[in-house]
């Protein structure tokens, strides 16, 4: 998934980092409580580590929930059935699709419709006892990451594009995501500076909101695939009307630098790693400060390309550096 702020390209700089301050051995508990789209969790429970993983948006918990707590016992033989069901007119065709003149064009109109028939189904294939918890997550974490595929927006849907791009065009189809070995961890849909009170562990790795972009805004329309639960929804882009609540401090100038400190102070973890970039709303400066009072503080940077959406593409991406600020708690 083309995510803001993914950690996937920058595994090896930050594991690399970790390791220069602590062994990640396979009794280490590991916790990403800002996990995304989980590419940092998998790595290390690749590795054999105890993972906890945690974002507040819900489509992300789904994600997680299948990469990090899923074992290797999975149904995968439904993929088939699942792509041969017919079309539904449902939640995502009548709102976000422009055939039924809801003036919104994220899918085209057939992939909307199988959205919508294989969201249904999981749903109601898991209320019948015919899918139990483990393999609800993998089917539906599978739905969410092969519709994004198929969006007709310029890679985040904090807009959808007046003509239907070819990716969008294509016929949709559910492919599996992908099946991490490793010890099953747990995973938690809740705010971070509220669950930090609540766990213990070794090592904690820190990757939040760097700017002012609000994740609920850029991927409402995942979090409504995943949730299916009806919304109202507001304004052109058709924002989930009671989300506001998911509003992050970090993304803020006012809020963060209090936000960080807090959630350094209530960690109970011996390690803390914090992922951040040049561009992000808090200085180095400032974070080195926060850091070191609660123990011994290091940096390593690494240059990287920075997000860019479809749009931007043709254009030369910027390079910013990425900063892995390390706490090794007294």
């Amino acid at each position: 998934m083309n995510y803001i702020g993914s950690k996937y390209s920058l595994l090896d700089f930050i594991s690399g980092g970790i390791a220069k301050v602590v062994t990640p051995d396979k009794s280490l508990v590991f916790a990403d409580i800002f996990a995304g789209t989980g590419a940092v969790g998998a790595f290390y429970k690749k590795l054999g580590l105890k993972i906890v993983a945690n974002d507040i948006q819900y489509y992300s918990f789904i994600l997680n929930r299948h990469l990090i707590q899923n074992g290797s016992k999975l149904n995968t033989s439904l993929f088939d059935y699942f792509n041969s069901l017919p079309e539904v007119e449902g939640f995502v065709y009548k709102n976000y699709c422009a055939g039924s003149n809801s003036g919104r064009n994220y899918f085209s109109d057939h992939n909307g419709k199988k959205c919508d028939a294989i969201r249904i189904e999981i749903e109601n294939m898991h209320k019948r006892g015919q899918l139990d918890d483990d393999n609800y997550y993998f089917y539906l974490a599978s739905l969410l990451n092969s519709i994004d595929k198929y969006a007709n927006t310029a890679s985040v849907y904090g807009a959808f594009l007046k003509h239907m791009k070819k990716s969008a065009q294509k016929e949709f189809k559910l492919e599996p995501m992908p099946i991490i070995s490793g010890r099953k961890g747990r995973v938690f849909n809740e705010d971070a500076n509220s669950l930090i009170k609540s766990l213990h562990g070794d090592i904690l790795y820190l990757d939040p909101p760097y700017n002012t972009r609000q994740y609920y805004a850029n991927y409402h329309v995942l979090e409504t695939i995943a949730r299916y639960d009806d919304p109202a929804l507001k304004g052109v882009t058709g924002l989930r009307t009671n989300d506001d609540k998911l509003k992050s401090a970090f993304c803020s100038r006012r809020t963060v630098k209090k936000a960080f400190e807090d959630l350094i102070a209530n960690a109970k973890f011996k390690y803390v790693f914090f992922s951040y970039s040049n561009e992000g709303l808090m200085s180095p400066q400032s974070i080195k400060q926060i850091m070191s009072k609660f123990g011994k503080y290091s940096c390593y940077t690494c240059p990287h390309k920075r997000f860019k959406a479809d749009k931007e593409k043709t254009a030369p991406k910027k390079e910013t550096v990425e900063y892995l600020h390390c706490l090794i708690k007294d």
